[in-house]
Protein backbone atom coordinates (compact mmCIF):
# COMPACT_ATOMS: atom_id res chain seq x y z
CA UNK A 1 0.00 0.00 0.00
CA UNK A 2 1.56 3.27 -1.17
CA UNK A 3 0.57 6.27 0.93
CA UNK A 4 1.80 9.82 0.47
CA UNK A 5 1.15 12.28 3.27
CA UNK A 6 1.09 15.75 1.78
CA UNK A 7 1.91 18.17 4.55
CA UNK A 8 3.94 16.22 7.07
CA UNK A 9 3.94 18.56 10.03
CA UNK A 10 2.51 17.67 13.42
CA UNK A 11 -0.50 15.59 12.35
CA UNK A 12 0.94 14.41 9.04
CA UNK A 13 4.19 13.32 10.65
CA UNK A 14 2.33 11.48 13.40
CA UNK A 15 0.25 9.65 10.80
CA UNK A 16 3.36 8.89 8.80
CA UNK A 17 5.11 7.24 11.72
CA UNK A 18 2.07 5.15 12.59
CA UNK A 19 1.41 3.99 9.02
CA UNK A 20 5.10 3.23 8.49
CA UNK A 21 5.03 1.07 11.62
CA UNK A 22 2.03 -0.75 10.13
CA UNK A 23 4.08 -1.72 7.08
CA UNK A 24 2.74 0.75 4.52
CA UNK A 25 5.08 2.25 1.92
CA UNK A 26 4.92 5.81 3.26
CA UNK A 27 6.31 8.97 1.73
CA UNK A 28 6.17 12.40 3.35
CA UNK A 29 5.98 15.72 1.54
CA UNK A 30 7.33 18.57 3.64
CA UNK A 31 9.64 21.55 3.35
CA UNK A 32 12.26 23.66 5.07
CA UNK A 33 14.16 22.73 8.21
CA UNK A 34 11.59 20.09 9.17
CA UNK A 35 12.17 18.26 5.87
CA UNK A 36 15.95 18.53 6.20
CA UNK A 37 15.85 17.07 9.71
CA UNK A 38 13.57 14.19 8.70
CA UNK A 39 15.83 13.34 5.77
CA UNK A 40 18.95 13.33 7.93
CA UNK A 41 17.68 11.83 11.18
CA UNK A 42 14.32 10.23 10.37
CA UNK A 43 10.99 11.18 11.92
CA UNK A 44 10.93 11.09 15.70
CA UNK A 45 7.64 10.60 17.56
CA UNK A 46 7.51 11.25 21.30
CA UNK A 47 4.61 9.68 23.21
CA UNK A 48 5.02 10.03 26.95
CA UNK A 49 8.24 8.23 27.81
CA UNK A 50 8.26 6.35 24.50
CA UNK A 51 10.44 7.50 21.60
CA UNK A 52 10.03 6.08 18.09
CA UNK A 53 12.21 6.90 15.08
CA UNK A 54 11.30 5.81 11.54
CA UNK A 55 12.85 6.56 8.17
CA UNK A 56 10.19 6.95 5.46
CA UNK A 57 10.97 8.64 2.18
CA UNK A 58 10.81 12.44 2.59
CA UNK A 59 10.76 15.02 -0.19
CA UNK A 60 9.57 18.44 -1.27
CA UNK A 61 9.07 17.24 -4.84
CA UNK A 62 5.97 15.05 -5.31
CA UNK A 63 7.03 14.28 -8.88
CA UNK A 64 9.71 11.95 -7.43
CA UNK A 65 7.09 9.70 -5.89
CA UNK A 66 4.75 8.69 -8.71
CA UNK A 67 1.11 7.57 -8.40
CA UNK A 68 -0.09 6.53 -4.95
CA UNK A 69 -2.87 4.36 -3.58
CA UNK A 70 -3.74 7.12 -1.11
CA UNK A 71 -2.79 10.77 -0.80
CA UNK A 72 -3.55 12.05 2.69
CA UNK A 73 -3.76 15.84 2.74
CA UNK A 74 -2.67 17.05 6.17
CA UNK A 75 -2.12 20.71 5.35
CA UNK A 76 -3.97 23.69 6.77
CA UNK A 77 -7.12 23.84 4.65
CA UNK A 78 -6.40 27.26 3.17
CA UNK A 79 -3.08 25.97 1.78
CA UNK A 80 -4.57 23.15 -0.27
CA UNK A 81 -5.73 24.98 -3.44
CA UNK A 82 -2.21 26.30 -4.00
CA UNK A 83 -0.62 22.83 -4.12
CA UNK A 84 -3.16 21.07 -6.35
CA UNK A 85 -0.93 21.43 -9.45
CA UNK A 86 2.05 19.96 -7.59
CA UNK A 87 -0.05 16.97 -6.47
CA UNK A 88 -0.86 15.81 -9.98
CA UNK A 89 2.04 13.29 -10.31
CA UNK A 90 0.68 11.49 -7.24
CA UNK A 91 -2.71 10.84 -8.80
CA UNK A 92 -3.26 7.61 -10.68
CA UNK A 93 -6.54 6.28 -12.00
CA UNK A 94 -7.48 4.72 -8.65
CA UNK A 95 -5.77 7.09 -6.20
CA UNK A 96 -7.92 8.10 -3.22
CA UNK A 97 -7.51 11.58 -1.74
CA UNK A 98 -8.06 11.67 2.02
CA UNK A 99 -8.94 15.14 3.32
CA UNK A 100 -7.50 15.25 6.84
CA UNK A 101 -8.17 18.98 7.09
CA UNK A 102 -10.27 21.17 9.34
CA UNK A 103 -13.57 22.64 8.24
CA UNK A 104 -15.83 21.80 5.32
CA UNK A 105 -13.96 19.91 2.55
CA UNK A 106 -14.05 20.72 -1.15
CA UNK A 107 -16.13 17.60 -1.97
CA UNK A 108 -18.90 18.31 0.54
CA UNK A 109 -21.76 18.47 -1.99
CA UNK A 110 -20.55 15.55 -4.12
CA UNK A 111 -23.32 13.01 -4.58
CA UNK A 112 -25.70 14.58 -2.10
CA UNK A 113 -28.62 14.79 -4.54
CA UNK A 114 -31.12 17.59 -4.41
CA UNK A 115 -30.68 21.30 -4.88
CA UNK A 116 -26.99 21.59 -4.00
CA UNK A 117 -25.62 18.40 -5.57
CA UNK A 118 -22.28 19.16 -7.23
CA UNK A 119 -22.09 22.64 -5.71
CA UNK A 120 -18.61 24.00 -4.98
CA UNK A 121 -17.79 26.35 -2.11
CA UNK A 122 -15.85 29.45 -3.03
CA UNK A 123 -14.59 30.10 0.50
CA UNK A 124 -12.77 26.75 0.75
CA UNK A 125 -12.23 25.95 -2.93
CA UNK A 126 -11.88 29.24 -4.81
CA UNK A 127 -12.38 28.74 -8.52
CA UNK A 128 -13.16 25.04 -7.88
CA UNK A 129 -9.43 24.29 -8.08
CA UNK A 130 -9.66 21.20 -5.85
CA UNK A 131 -12.94 19.98 -7.34
CA UNK A 132 -11.49 20.08 -10.85
CA UNK A 133 -7.86 19.21 -10.02
CA UNK A 134 -8.33 16.42 -7.46
CA UNK A 135 -11.83 15.28 -8.32
CA UNK A 136 -14.66 14.69 -5.85
CA UNK A 137 -14.84 11.02 -6.86
CA UNK A 138 -11.37 10.46 -5.31
CA UNK A 139 -12.33 11.89 -1.94
CA UNK A 140 -12.46 10.10 1.40
CA UNK A 141 -13.44 12.24 4.38
CA UNK A 142 -11.28 12.24 7.50
CA UNK A 143 -11.97 14.02 10.79
CA UNK A 144 -8.81 14.49 12.87
CA UNK A 145 -9.00 14.38 16.67
CA UNK A 146 -5.42 13.97 18.00
CA UNK A 147 -3.36 16.91 19.20
CA UNK A 148 0.31 16.88 18.24
CA UNK A 149 3.10 19.43 17.96
CA UNK A 150 6.38 19.79 16.09
CA UNK A 151 8.65 20.58 19.05
CA UNK A 152 11.75 20.87 16.87
CA UNK A 153 12.48 20.05 13.22
CA UNK A 154 11.89 16.35 12.65
CA UNK A 155 10.51 15.76 16.16
CA UNK A 156 6.78 15.39 16.86
CA UNK A 157 5.27 15.38 20.33
CA UNK A 158 1.98 13.54 20.76
CA UNK A 159 -0.27 15.40 23.22
CA UNK A 160 -3.49 13.40 23.21
CA UNK A 161 -5.88 11.41 21.03
CA UNK A 162 -5.58 8.68 18.40
CA UNK A 163 -8.86 8.86 16.47
CA UNK A 164 -9.19 9.58 12.75
CA UNK A 165 -12.81 9.06 11.65
CA UNK A 166 -13.09 8.04 7.98
CA UNK A 167 -16.00 8.01 5.57
CA UNK A 168 -16.95 7.88 1.92
CA UNK A 169 -19.08 10.80 0.72
CA UNK A 170 -21.80 8.31 -0.29
CA UNK A 171 -21.65 6.51 3.06
CA UNK A 172 -20.54 3.19 1.61
CA UNK A 173 -18.10 0.76 3.21
CA UNK A 174 -15.97 0.70 0.09
CA UNK A 175 -12.96 -1.55 -0.30
CA UNK A 176 -10.62 1.44 -0.35
CA UNK A 177 -11.88 3.07 2.86
CA UNK A 178 -11.97 -0.24 4.73
CA UNK A 179 -8.40 -1.03 3.64
CA UNK A 180 -7.18 2.37 4.83
CA UNK A 181 -8.97 1.94 8.14
CA UNK A 182 -7.28 -1.43 8.69
CA UNK A 183 -3.86 0.03 7.87
CA UNK A 184 -4.36 2.86 10.34
CA UNK A 185 -5.59 0.50 13.03
CA UNK A 186 -2.56 -1.74 12.44
CA UNK A 187 -0.49 1.34 13.31
CA UNK A 188 -2.23 1.75 16.65
CA UNK A 189 -4.79 4.36 15.60
CA UNK A 190 -8.56 4.31 15.87
CA UNK A 191 -10.05 4.76 12.41
CA UNK A 192 -13.80 4.01 12.42
CA UNK A 193 -15.54 4.04 9.04
CA UNK A 194 -18.69 6.11 9.36
CA UNK A 195 -21.72 6.03 7.10
CA UNK A 196 -22.47 9.73 7.80
CA UNK A 197 -19.06 11.41 7.71
CA UNK A 198 -20.64 14.83 7.16
CA UNK A 199 -22.24 14.64 10.62
CA UNK A 200 -18.79 14.11 12.12
CA UNK A 201 -17.31 16.97 10.09
CA UNK A 202 -19.99 19.30 11.44
CA UNK A 203 -19.55 18.11 15.03
CA UNK A 204 -15.91 19.17 15.02
CA UNK A 205 -16.58 22.31 12.97
CA UNK A 206 -19.35 23.28 15.39
CA UNK A 207 -16.79 24.02 18.07
CA UNK A 208 -14.02 25.28 15.80
CA UNK A 209 -16.20 27.93 14.16
CA UNK A 210 -16.79 29.72 17.48
CA UNK A 211 -14.00 28.85 19.91
CA UNK A 212 -11.20 29.53 17.43
CA UNK A 213 -12.15 33.09 16.43
CA UNK A 214 -13.29 34.05 19.94
CA UNK A 215 -9.94 32.89 21.32
CA UNK A 216 -8.06 34.83 18.64
CA UNK A 217 -9.99 37.98 19.57
CA UNK A 218 -9.76 37.59 23.34
CA UNK A 219 -6.62 35.44 23.77
CA UNK A 220 -8.77 33.26 26.00
CA UNK A 221 -8.39 29.52 26.49
CA UNK A 222 -11.22 27.03 25.98
CA UNK A 223 -11.75 26.91 29.72
CA UNK A 224 -11.94 30.69 29.94
CA UNK A 225 -14.24 31.17 26.95
CA UNK A 226 -16.68 28.49 28.11
CA UNK A 227 -16.54 29.54 31.74
CA UNK A 228 -17.28 33.22 31.18
CA UNK A 229 -21.04 33.78 30.77
CA UNK A 230 -20.61 36.48 28.12
CA UNK A 231 -18.21 34.69 25.77
CA UNK A 232 -20.07 31.44 26.34
CA UNK A 233 -23.24 33.19 25.16
CA UNK A 234 -21.49 34.40 22.00
CA UNK A 235 -20.23 30.88 21.28
CA UNK A 236 -23.69 29.42 21.86
CA UNK A 237 -25.33 31.96 19.53
CA UNK A 238 -22.84 31.11 16.77
CA UNK A 239 -23.41 27.39 17.27
CA UNK A 240 -27.18 27.76 17.12
CA UNK A 241 -26.91 29.67 13.84
CA UNK A 242 -24.66 26.94 12.46
CA UNK A 243 -27.02 24.22 13.68
CA UNK A 244 -29.88 25.84 11.78
CA UNK A 245 -27.74 25.68 8.62
CA UNK A 246 -26.75 22.08 9.27
CA UNK A 247 -30.38 21.12 9.92
CA UNK A 248 -31.39 22.55 6.54
CA UNK A 249 -28.67 20.42 4.93
CA UNK A 250 -29.76 17.20 6.64
CA UNK A 251 -27.01 17.06 9.26
CA UNK A 252 -27.69 15.12 12.46
CA UNK A 253 -26.05 16.62 15.58
CA UNK A 254 -25.69 13.78 18.07
CA UNK A 255 -25.07 16.11 21.03
CA UNK A 256 -26.79 19.34 22.04
CA UNK A 257 -25.17 22.76 22.24
CA UNK A 258 -24.61 22.78 25.99
CA UNK A 259 -22.95 19.38 25.95
CA UNK A 260 -20.67 20.43 23.10
CA UNK A 261 -19.61 23.58 24.97
CA UNK A 262 -19.07 21.63 28.20
CA UNK A 263 -16.93 19.16 26.29
CA UNK A 264 -14.70 22.01 25.12
CA UNK A 265 -14.51 23.44 28.63
CA UNK A 266 -13.33 20.07 29.93
CA UNK A 267 -10.22 20.31 27.74
CA UNK A 268 -9.04 23.01 30.15
CA UNK A 269 -6.70 25.94 29.65
CA UNK A 270 -5.98 25.03 26.03
CA UNK A 271 -5.19 27.60 23.36
CA UNK A 272 -7.02 26.95 20.09
CA UNK A 273 -5.07 26.41 16.89
CA UNK A 274 -6.17 29.81 15.57
CA UNK A 275 -4.82 31.60 18.64
CA UNK A 276 -1.57 29.65 18.41
CA UNK A 277 -1.24 30.64 14.75
CA UNK A 278 -1.89 34.29 15.60
CA UNK A 279 0.70 34.30 18.37
CA UNK A 280 3.29 32.67 16.09
CA UNK A 281 2.57 34.87 13.08
CA UNK A 282 1.27 31.99 10.95
CA UNK A 283 -1.68 32.07 8.53
CA UNK A 284 -5.01 31.66 10.32
CA UNK A 285 -7.69 29.19 9.18
CA UNK A 286 -10.50 31.73 9.07
CA UNK A 287 -12.22 30.88 5.79
CA UNK A 288 -12.39 27.05 6.17
CA UNK A 289 -13.76 27.33 9.72
CA UNK A 290 -15.96 30.41 9.59
CA UNK A 291 -16.42 32.05 6.18
CA UNK A 292 -17.66 28.75 4.75
CA UNK A 293 -20.44 28.58 7.36
CA UNK A 294 -21.53 32.08 6.39
CA UNK A 295 -21.47 31.03 2.73
CA UNK A 296 -23.57 27.94 3.41
CA UNK A 297 -26.00 30.01 5.46
CA UNK A 298 -26.59 32.26 2.50
CA UNK A 299 -27.06 29.21 0.29
CA UNK A 300 -29.90 27.86 2.46
CA UNK A 301 -31.36 31.22 3.47
CA UNK A 302 -30.35 31.16 7.15
CA UNK A 303 -29.25 34.50 8.65
CA UNK A 304 -25.99 34.42 10.63
CA UNK A 305 -25.82 37.75 12.52
CA UNK A 306 -23.47 36.62 15.30
CA UNK A 307 -21.20 34.70 12.94
CA UNK A 308 -21.10 37.73 10.64
CA UNK A 309 -19.92 40.05 13.43
CA UNK A 310 -17.27 37.67 14.79
CA UNK A 311 -16.06 36.89 11.27
CA UNK A 312 -15.67 40.59 10.43
CA UNK A 313 -13.68 41.19 13.61
CA UNK A 314 -11.38 38.18 13.33
CA UNK A 315 -10.64 38.89 9.67
CA UNK A 316 -9.44 42.36 10.58
CA UNK A 317 -7.51 40.98 13.56
CA UNK A 318 -5.78 38.54 11.27
CA UNK A 319 -5.06 41.16 8.62
CA UNK A 320 -3.58 43.56 11.15
CA UNK A 321 -1.29 40.81 12.42
CA UNK A 322 -0.25 39.78 8.89
CA UNK A 323 -1.85 36.37 9.41
CA UNK A 324 -4.77 36.60 7.00
CA UNK A 325 -5.41 37.88 3.50
CA UNK A 326 -8.91 38.27 2.18
CA UNK A 327 -9.56 36.21 -0.96
CA UNK A 328 -9.57 38.48 -3.97
CA UNK A 329 -12.63 38.24 -6.20
CA UNK A 330 -11.99 37.41 -9.82
CA UNK A 331 -11.58 40.50 -11.92
CA UNK A 332 -14.66 41.45 -13.88
CA UNK A 333 -14.27 41.08 -17.64
CA UNK A 334 -13.53 44.28 -19.45
CA UNK A 335 -16.57 45.95 -20.91
CA UNK A 336 -16.97 45.66 -24.65
CA UNK A 337 -16.21 48.90 -26.45
CA UNK A 338 -19.27 50.93 -27.26
CA UNK A 339 -20.21 50.71 -30.89
CA UNK A 340 -21.47 53.94 -32.33
CA UNK A 341 -23.46 53.66 -35.50
CA UNK A 342 -22.44 56.12 -38.19
CA UNK A 343 -25.13 57.07 -40.62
Amino acid sequence: MKICIYGSGAIGGYLGVRLHQAGAEVSLVARGAHLAAMRENGVTLLMGEEKTVVHPRCTDNPAELGPQDYVIIALKAHSVPGVVPAMQPLLGDDTAVVTAVNGIPYWYFHGTGGEFDGRTLETVDPGAVQWNGLGPQRAIGCVVYPATEVVEPGVIQHVYGDKFSLGEPDGSKSERVVALSKAMEAGGLRAPVLDRIRDEIWLKLWGNLCFNPISALTHGTLEGICGDPDTRAVAKAMMLEAKDIGDRLGVHFRVDVERRINGAAAVGAHKTSMLQDLERGRPMEIDPLLSVVQEMGRMVGVPTPTIDVVLALVKQRGENAGCYSRPQPAAAPAAAPEVVAVH
